[in-house]
């Protein structure tokens, strides 16, 4: 189990030569000689954010029941720059052992998968799963099976890859209206953040029949008590998860960016950024629920005091994880091409946990996390021992 205040295996700071810029990659641990994690970009990364989510990401790997540990990659530094590319590429080059032999990245804040996929294929090495592909019994099949399933179509004009993890979100948001018997359309629910994954977790759940009444991005809040037409407003994006405000329908309410932590919704969805709740926003929650999109995005105070009101909080290791199970599924060749059946394990996986949770919070009030963490303890309680350890075969 990784508590919030277990250490790291490994802290590694890099500077960039051309800029000067800062980067971070944690190890929090190895299984089977492999860690995974994103890589986020953005102007104030630090040192304790990326260790917070190396340290998320191995609750995730244990909680799903999978067979590598957990790690993370941060830069300090503005990704709309026109640098950034440059910065990428040379923090990925400075870093090409870990990368070739125990790191499998992908896309995280501030860094699309079409971007790192760009730069490890300037590196010479087709794409961020990398380290995991090469150890496959026939890594070019593997490659083949791992693009083709990123690469799959999905309703809505989107990827299979881009929308799985948002997918898994609006999982945990119906699975607690199963939980607490909420019929789904009369169920409200607040979405911090627009982008891959806010984006689309707001889409399914429209789809579902769920009452999206707001949702913020950089410059502000949207809010329509009524219910937001989600594919509508999920077309006037930018590449940069920005809404055009002068398309908005005229009965869309434009709020401050702030105000989204206080909407009147049953499920607040932080989607954004890390540390998104803290103590001194935590009291202005109306909804009855926090749906940890976002890495980190609760700080410990944070949760403590929503906890002492009655209200929950699905961490993020369990909600947002759909797109790391999902991504090693696919490795893993547990799930192929057809999008129907990736839906479908992980729309089981995702409801079952969460009920799980909930279950422990109803009878006892004992926290979703508390819960979740001796869940991942549970799963990998073995895995310190070479006989028992999880052993990572991908066919």
């Amino acid at each position: 189990m990784a508590a919030r205040n277990a250490e790291p295996l490994m802290r590694l700071i890099w500077t960039d030569p051309v800029t000067g810029a800062t980067g971070y990659l944690v190890v929090h641990s190895l299984v089977s000689g492999i860690a995974t994690g994103g890589t986020r970009m953005r102007a104030g990364c630090t040192m304790s954010e990326v260790e917070d989510l190396a340290r998320g990401m191995a609750n995730k790997t244990a909680t799903f029941g999978l067979p590598v540990g957990g790690a993370k990659g941060g830069i300090d530094f503005d990704p709309k720059d026109d640098r950034a590319f440059g910065v990428l590429e040379r923090f990925c080059a400075f870093l090409r052992p870990w990368i070739d032999n125990h790191w499998v990245t992908a896309e995280d804040l501030g860094v699309p998968q079409h971007l790192i996929d760009e730069v490890f294929a300037k590196l010479g090495l087709e794409q961020s799963y990398h380290a995991a592909i090469r150890r496959s019994a026939d890594p070019a099949h593997t490659l083949r099976r791992v693009q083709a399933g990123l690469s799959t179509p999905v309703p809505g004009g989107l990827l299979l890859g881009d929308v799985i993890g948002g997918y898994g979100v609006a999982q945990a948001c119906l699975g607690v209206a199963d939980a607490w018997e909420w019929p789904v359309e009369k169920t409200t629910v607040a979405v911090q953040g627009i982008g891959t994954m806010g984006g689309g977790a707001a889409w399914y759940l429209h789809e579902a029949g769920m009452n999206v009444v707001a949702v913020a991005d950089a410059a502000g809040t949207l809010y329509r008590p009524e219910g937001l037409d989600i594919p509508a407003l999920l077309d006037l994006r930018d590449e940069y998860g920005e809404i055009d405000r002068s398309r908005l329908p005229s009965d869309v309410r434009l709020l401050p960016r702030d105000e989204i932590v206080a909407t009147e919704a049953d499920i607040f969805v932080p989607a954004a950024i890390s540390y998104a709740l803290r103590a001194g926003n935590q009291g202005a929650v109306k909804a009855k629920v926090v749906i940890e999109a976002a890495n980190a995005a609760t700080t410990p105070d944070a949760e403590a005091g929503l906890a002492a009101r009655g209200i929950p909080v699905i961490p993020d290791f369990v909600a947002n994880a759909g797109a790391a199970a999902w991504a090693w599924w696919l490795l893993l060749g547990e799930v192929g091409a057809d999008p129907a059946d990736s839906f479908l394990r992980l729309r089981t996986e995702m409801r079952a946990k969460v009920a799980l949770l909930l279950s422990s919070w109803n009878l006892d009030r004992i926290a979703p996390r508390t819960t979740g963490l001796r869940l991942a303890e549970t799963t990998r309680s073995d895995a310190t021992t070479a006989e028992t350890a999880p052993v990572l075969v991908i066919p």
